[in-house]
């Protein structure tokens, strides 16, 4: 059966390729179906804008196909990533919804053994907003503003060694002489944040202040039981508006350099991609219609009702961002490379 089987699988994939080559890239979403593949799981920040696009963008496609999300967390998003690039059908029928880290995976080198793809050959759609992280902390552990940050050591939930929680925490140390000491292996932000409330440690760095963290930090906030003191990003959030930056606190022009290399993931936010292989004509179809959604009023509406912040940005923007990271100094590159690995 096996041997049977390869004989006819290149006579049964030219059949289907000449049953699809005279499918006019217009017609071809006619009564298909489109997979947004989640890189998180379900109820976090990522899940939730997956599902808002996947609630608008067919109405912005030829033929109105149907969409729908599948859930694929794993390894930071890596999972979903090299099934994307390697294993999901290159028609245009599977977008991924990744982490705005893997697009700095091929710089900071890091999980290099796990990485099946290269991040500058997908094709980039776009992303739904750029991120702001925060380092949010329990009022009881007396740490009142970021200058108390260097007063003593400050223990910070995290993932793990190269989670974006544990990276800015050893990035604020060697660019402002904090002392943030990662503590890891909690299972995302959900968690960190319940080892604050629990008074496990003292604080937690959210990547991206995403509208379930928001949330709940706003809750503490209001309630005198927390505070954010520092912020990861390019700009300040205006929901934190009197918070410093970690840009802002660099005590020289080349910790000033690192962050702002570091941050460029920040900017990127929330993108979504096809794979490498789908032919360009869908890529076209595709990404002007992300362009089209996040601009719909309905779209937005539905947005606003959710408390999702749209920061939009198109694929090409997000080229741009990545080729001006990717000719960093190398000796940028390289002081940036041993902090995100820890060591």
């Amino acid at each position: 059966m096996f041997r049977s089987w390869k004989i006819c699988a290149p006579v049964f994939a030219a059949t289907w390729l000449a049953g699809t080559a005279n499918v006019s890239a217009e017609d071809f979403y006619t009564g298909k179906k489109i997979f947004v593949i989640c890189s998180s799981a379900p109820g976090g920040g990522y899940d939730q804008l997956a599902r808002l696009l996947s609630r608008h963008i067919a109405r912005h496609i030829p033929g109105e196909p149907t969409v729908v999300v599948q859930n694929m967390p794993g390894a930071e998003g890596i999972k979903a990533a090299n099934y994307i690039y390697n294993l999901a059908p290159q028609d245009g029928t599977y977008i991924g919804g990744l982490p705005r880290t893997i697009s700095m995976t091929k710089l900071y080198g890091l999980h290099d053994h796990g990485v099946q793809f290269d991040p500058e050959r997908f094709n980039w759609l776009g992303s739904l907003k750029r991120d702001t992280g925060i380092l949010v902390v329990n009022a009881k552990s007396g740490i009142t503003n970021v200058q108390d940050l260097k007063a003593r050591t400050v223990s910070v939930s995290s993932q793990a060694v190269t989670s974006a929680n544990s990276v800015y925490a050893r990035l604020l140390n060697a660019t402002f002489g904090s002392q943030l000491k990662p503590v890891e292996g909690y299972e995302g932000s959900t968690a960190g944040l319940l080892a604050v409330e629990r008074a496990e440690v003292d604080g937690h760095i959210a990547g991206g202040a995403t509208a379930p963290v928001k949330s709940k930090v706003n809750g503490w906030i209001a309630a005198g039981q927390g505070r954010v003191v520092v912020q990861f990003g390019l700009r300040r959030d205006p929901d934190y508006a009197d918070t410093p930056s970690a840009l802002e606190l660099a005590r020289d022009e080349r910790s000033r350099r690192l962050l702002e290399t570091a941050f460029v993931e920040q900017e990127i936010g929330n993108p979504y991609v096809l794979g490498p292989k789908v032919p360009k004509d869908r890529v076209a179809i595709v990404e002007k219609a992300f362009v089209t959604m996040v601009k719909d009023a309905v779209f937005l509406a539905d947005a606003k009702r959710e408390d999702a912040d749209i920061q939009a940005i198109d694929g090409p923007q997000i080229e741009r961002i990545l080729n001006d990271a990717y000719a960093v100094a190398p000796d940028i590159l390289e002081e940036l490379r041993r902090i995100a690995r820890g060591k």
